[in-house]
């Protein structure tokens, strides 16, 4: 036991810090959205770079940030993706452009993608040594992103009422710098010889990018367009460059044999879709409850909370537990489904709807069903991948997630936007094109249901589950 750090519980709070803060960065903005759609000139449509520009650096970059833990060194890691975020937030909060903003989110993704796997690599670190030590560790750092989601939701609200929206990114400056400060409580760990595959990091994040660009685009230019069409086939040729450089490199970011582990492609399938369900469906509920109800900033967070406190709740102390007894195969697809029932009863809305009648049950159902999916999908894509790949696995499923909701939100947006979805003002159009978004969503979250319930092998309840704890490495929820 000489090894073991006795500033460790310190060293751990840094740590969920991190966590709390990377998580709430992506449902802090939500509220924030039409305040800063109003002072910076976004179009309807390009509203949703503000979010999408953030995940896709960090969805693209995650498993980059995860190699270059490994070779330098989880904690010089950690201080430079807290380094990076702290400046993304100055850019951000200070962007007088529609752009500039974009810009600013994008240079926080990164930063986010450098802090996530690196933080937990310290975990692991420190921990290690004790399972009983490991799991109560784990909990309470995996507590910190449902709590961190709800938080998001709250001081979101607050700040864009009683300050101004640019108070969602200056929080992150003296939290970032008394990060830095409290750094020295973490492990030092020496860095390694390896290389690191930078061209698959661009070819990844680019394909990502120009993928979600041509996505949003299209209404505009037509989906049929030369510039459509190119777009899409450059972002298909980027993302085949990545795995053809992932074959042939001696360490590449995702070896190809990872995709053996059983059951790893049909959880990753499965989270994709969930994302791609779910991020749509809390970005146009914020526009919703402001551009049609007329909600103030700080009620149209409040009126979040419930969804939010009852992720909290089911992710932290009940799901872990119906694993034990059901396993995870039925949880996701009953939780898909569930999810795609939550979306069906939103797509009902009314220009002249109330928050009791039309967002409060229908936004619980789909918490519910969110709550019921996530960890079991996040548990079935490292439960059958050996020690040396559980890190590599996280990484990939992470990943997926963040796709499926960069592409899921753009795809979505463009269905809403060619449904009224543009025309601010106009309370019926408005409402047609959210009611379009939310059905959309209903389909490709009951789509992942059939999906997971015809393709994903079964599991044994007793050996799937585990414990929350285990889960918690991947607890990337947005709200």
């Amino acid at each position: 036991m000489s090894n073991v750090n006795p500033k460790r519980w310190w060293a751990l709070a840094v740590l969920a810090t991190a966590q709390f803060m990377v998580i709430m960065d992506t449902s802090i903005i939500g509220v924030a959205l039409p305040e800063m759609q109003k002072d910076l000139g976004f179009s309807q449509g390009e509203l949703q770079w503000v979010f999408n520009a953030y995940v896709i650096a960090f969805g693209g970059l995650l498993l980059l940030g995860g190699r270059l833990s490994d070779l330098l060194g989880a904690r010089k890691v950690f201080v430079t993706g807290w380094a990076i975020m702290i400046a993304g937030s100055v850019v951000a909060a200070g962007a007088t452009t529609a752009w500039a903003e974009v810009a600013g989110r994008g240079v926080q993704g990164v930063g986010g993608a450098l802090i996530t796997p690196s933080a937990m690599t310290l975990l692991m670190m420190l921990f290690g040594h004790n399972p009983k030590e490991l799991g109560k560790a784990m909990a309470f750092y995996g507590a910190a992103a449902p709590a961190g989601g709800t938080a998001g939701v709250f001081l979101g609200g607050v700040f864009t009422e009683w300050l101004s929206w640019p108070w969602v990114f200056i929080i992150y400056i003296p939290i970032g710098i008394a990060t830095l400060a409290a750094s020295k409580l973490l492990p030092a760990v020496a860095s390694r010889r390896g290389s690191v595959d930078v061209t698959g990091a661009v070819a990844v994040t680019a394909g990502l990018a120009l993928a979600v660009f041509a996505v949003v685009r299209a209404p505009e230019t037509g989906w049929g367009s030369t510039g459509t069409v190119l777009q899409l086939v450059g972002a298909a040729a980027l993302l085949l460059l990545f795995l053809i450089i992932q074959k042939s490199v001696r360490e590449p970011l995702m070896p190809l044999s990872v995709w053996r582990v059983p059951r790893l492609g049909s959880a990753n399938l499965a989270m994709m879709l969930l994302g791609a369900a779910w991020i749509p469906m809390w970005y146009f509920l914020n526009l919703y409850l402001q551009q049609v109800l007329g909600y103030g900033a700080f009620a149209s967070g409040a009126a979040l909370l419930p969804m939010t406190v009852l992720l909290m709740i089911f992710m932290t102390m009940i799901t872990a537990r119906l694993m034990v007894k059901f396993g995870s195969k039925p949880l996701i697809a009953g939780g898909l489904l569930v999810l795609a029932a939550g979306l069906l009863w939103l797509s009902a809305v009314e220009p002249t709807g109330s928050f009791l009648i039309d967002v409060l049950p229908a936004s619980l159902v789909a918490a519910l069903g969110m709550s019921l999916a996530y960890i079991p999908v996040m548990m079935t894509a490292m439960s059958g991948a050996p020690q040396e790949q559980a890190g590599l696995a996280s990484g990939i499923v992470n990943t997926t997630y963040q796709v499926g909701s960069a592409l899921g939100l753009a795809a979505l947006t463009a269905l809403a936007t060619s449904q009224g979805a543009g025309e601010l003002g106009n309370l019926p159009a408005l409402t047609d094109g959210f009611s379009s978004a939310f059905t959309g969503a209903a389909a490709v979250a009951a789509l992942g249901g059939v999906i997971t319930l015809l393709v994903m092998r079964g599991d044994k309840p007793s050996t799937t589950a585990g414990s929350q704890q285990s889960a918690a490495q991947g607890e990337q929820v947005g709200v």
